[in-house]
């Protein structure tokens, strides 16, 4: 779901929602000994190998070409692992899990989540990990509904990331000095990152029972640290 055209430029009004990706490439497999899956953790009492953000990058960037998709696969792990941090629980796992939440978008656009449950259960991820990920397009192109604070926190920051950027990429200092009351100005103009779908968000948030502002402003501080590497470091740092 939302719009994938290339991000603007630093200064440009971002009109479009950057997310999503997919493309060839074979998928590696997962198994012990394999670079990336050498981790075996506890997923929940069970000796199931838990996804590793070196691993969901193994998967994800074999797939993805698209710089711009890339950098959102990024922008969400960085929330992911700050709404991990919130609700206490492991933030490398649900960074993992941000950073793959796209997988075959870049590949099947009108398809996005039909090319995505086979393929990664085959790498290796776990039904809890896969339904997290088909999760994330509920209403759009998954009927699969967000029931976990994992799941509902991947579907709420998917479209908020796309704001947050796009707010950032036309500040002087980027996301370095962000804060949410800009934030929510912007969001609050719907002709600006129009794509974004704010009922979405809203909805998102409301499932997690929390403020908009308030997962914005986990998110924002999430994202700080890799502003450079998401291209927010502003228009005065182009």
């Amino acid at each position: 779901p939302g719009d994938h055209r290339p991000i603007p430029g630093p200064g440009a009004q971002a009109q479009a929602c950057p997310r999503m990706g997919h493309a060839s490439g074979r998928i590696p497999h997962a198994k012990p000994g394999n670079p990336g899956w050498t981790d075996f953790l506890l997923l929940k009492g069970r000796n199931i190998p838990m996804l590793t953000m070196e691993r969901a990058k193994e998967l994800n960037d074999a797939m993805v070409t698209e710089p711009h998709l890339r950098v959102h696969a990024l922008s969400v792990s960085a929330a992911m692992r700050a709404m991990a941090a919130h609700f206490g629980e492991d933030a490398e796992h649900w960074a993992a899990i941000g950073y793959l939440h796209d997988y075959d978008y870049e590949r099947y656009p009108e398809e996005h989540l039909q090319h995505t449950a086979e393929p990664l259960t085959e790498a290796g991820l776990t039904q809890e990990e896969v339904r997290a990920i088909l999760s994330h397009g509920y209403g759009v192109c998954s009927d699969v509904e967000p029931v976990t604070n994992l799941e509902k926190s991947l579907y709420t920051v998917d479209e908020l990331t796309g704001i947050i950027g796009a707010c950032a990429r036309m500040r002087p200092n980027g996301l370095h000095d962000l804060e949410v009351s800009s934030f929510m100005k912007k969001f609050k103009d719907k002709k600006f990152a129009a794509k974004c779908d704010r009922e979405l968000i809203k909805g998102g948030c409301a499932m997690l029972g929390m403020d908009v502002k308030d997962v914005a402003a986990i998110c924002i501080e999430g994202m700080r640290p890799y502003a450079h590497e998401l291209g927010l470091d502003g228009t005065g740092n182009a």
